[in-house]
């Protein structure tokens, strides 16, 4: 892709995250959302592989259909209200349309069918794009009309979202598709916290954001997109697969890396919610996801050398790991000696 071109769908799709955050009215954050949508189509389709295609032409549809739906609910709320402004979302049934539409665009089960086959068919950059600011914009929308959603239709979602986020990552060897349950199961502990401490919401987000970059950035740079082909990693940058290992033990949750401290807080307001039957079973089903965790962690600690000529060439052609890398590495798993202070913030 053209390099100019590139930057202004990068610059598109800035604004139009920045449009949504920032708005006050429905128009302008569907507006916002619009723009990310479109900037963010060309950077999936760009190898013009027909699997990239086909991406593309899933997360359009998906997105317009959310993107529609969000704008009939702020119509129908204003038809009753007469109010656009996005904290005064109070219609029943625009709030449950509007829960539908957001979950639709996270891809929030049941609205998920859509995530792992556009993640598969994107690059490794493009996909991070995906799991990381894409869903920027719908989480916001979700944090400042929390007080109008229905707190046990988001309880089941979240619920629904860890276990098959879970259950469909187990018997996967693309690494891209792994990464698109796990954002699944991630979207699961967001949403449950979201009507009682919206804070958590965010801060859960802000760390997975950067867990995932770490991994997506690594994965990036030793070309790996399989997990057979992870298995020969550990040759090529015995350091940089290191930190990978601690990244995606970090991403699964385990003490006392920094994925556990979200978790760590989710259940603790859960129980001071008097939801400690949802607290429990969100976490038993957690465990599902620490299988497909620790088998990546697995293979990338695994000490095989390559056999055929392709990983011979990407062996011997490996560039070293940037700073951005190794910053988000180390900052997703050394972050939980300040916990207290995070946990007496929120």
């Amino acid at each position: 892709m053209n390099p100019q071109a590139k930057l202004v769908f990068v610059f598109s799709l800035l604004l139009g995250t920045t449009t949504t955050i920032t708005s006050n009215h429905w128009i302008m954050a569907w507006a916002g959302l619009e723009i990310n949508t479109l900037s963010i189509l060309p950077l999936i389709s760009q190898s013009h592989h027909p699997r990239a295609i086909e991406a593309a032409t899933k997360y359009f549809l998906t997105q317009a259909t959310a993107s529609a739906l969000i704008l009939f609910s702020s119509m129908t709320n204003a038809w009753y209200t007469g109010q656009w402004d996005i904290t005064q979302m109070t219609h029943p049934t625009s709030c449950l349309i509007l829960t539908s539409a957001i979950a639709m665009k996270l891809g929030m089960v049941p609205f998920h069918f859509w995530f792992p086959e556009v993640l598969q068919g994107s690059p490794l950059t493009t996909g991070l794009l995906l799991s990381t600011i894409m869903k920027f914009p719908p989480i916001t929308l979700l944090f400042m009309t929390y007080h109008s959603l229905n707190p046990t239709l988001l309880t089941y979602m979240a619920i629904l979202s860890a276990a098959l986020g879970g259950w469909m990552g187990l018997n996967q060897t693309q690494i891209r598709k792994i990464l698109a349950f796990s954002s699944i199961s991630h979207l699961g502990w967001m949403a449950i916290i979201l009507s009682f401490n919206p804070k958590l919401t965010l801060l859960n987000f802000y760390l997975y954001a950067l867990m995932t970059s770490a991994v997506f950035l690594t994965l990036n740079t030793t070309k790996v997109l399989k997990l057979p082909t992870l298995i020969t990693t550990w040759t090529k940058a015995p350091s940089l697969n290191a930190m990978l290992l601690l990244a995606l033990l970090s991403l699964a949750g385990l003490p006392p890396l920094t994925g556990f401290l979200p978790k760590w807080l989710i259940v603790q307001e859960l129980t001071k919610q008097n939801m400690a039957p949802a607290a429990t079973m969100i976490s038993l089903l957690s465990l599902l996801s620490l299988f497909f965790y620790l088998r990546l962690a697995y293979c990338a600690t695994i000490t095989l050398p390559p056999h055929t000529t392709n990983h011979m060439k990407q062996w011997h052609n490996h560039k070293p790991s940037n700073t951005l890398i190794a910053i988000s590495a180390v900052a997703s798993t050394m972050l939980l000696p300040i916990s207290p202070l995070i946990s007496a913030i929120f």
